[in-house]
């Protein structure tokens, strides 16, 4: 995990990073979650030292509409990568269920030759790449 963050902010650059890091703290996204539409997981660790659970998911659940509030015991910061298989296990079903097929599909059966998974429409399954294919689509 040590290793994935480490990745994340040399891709970023320092700057970036830093930027990000102040950024977080002093923008109010009050506004925008309250015009979400859709039914939204909200995943978050009940140790996590850097995003306190009070402010954000708590809050969170509360402003979005159709929230799912999902709270993981022990779970840190990077409950993506220490709870991967229960976080998946858990978004599956919420996927499914919201008729969002091909993301679930494209969770269960991951692209050959790529381990990570990918979209079954062939578009990489994160990063800046899948952002841009998305663009495109």
């Amino acid at each position: 995990m040590i290793d994935s963050f480490w990745l994340q902010g040399m891709q970023a650059g320092y700057k970036y990073t830093l930027d990000c890091i102040k950024a977080f703290p002093e923008t109010d996204f009050t506004e925008d979650l309250r015009t979400f539409d859709v039914p939204t997981p909200i995943p978050h660790g009940d140790d996590d030292e850097v995003v306190p659970i009070g402010a954000a998911a708590l809050r969170s659940s509360k402003l979005v509409k159709n929230a799912t509030l999902k709270l993981y015991a022990g779970a840190p910061h990077g409950l993506a990568d220490t709870h991967r298989d229960q976080l998946n296990a858990d978004l599956l079903p919420f996927l499914k269920t919201r008729g969002c097929f091909t993301c679930a599909t494209w969770m269960e059966a991951p692209v050959p030759g790529n381990a990570r998974g990918g979209h079954p429409s062939g578009r990489p399954a994160s990063g800046p790449q899948a952002a841009r294919a998305l663009a495109d689509a």
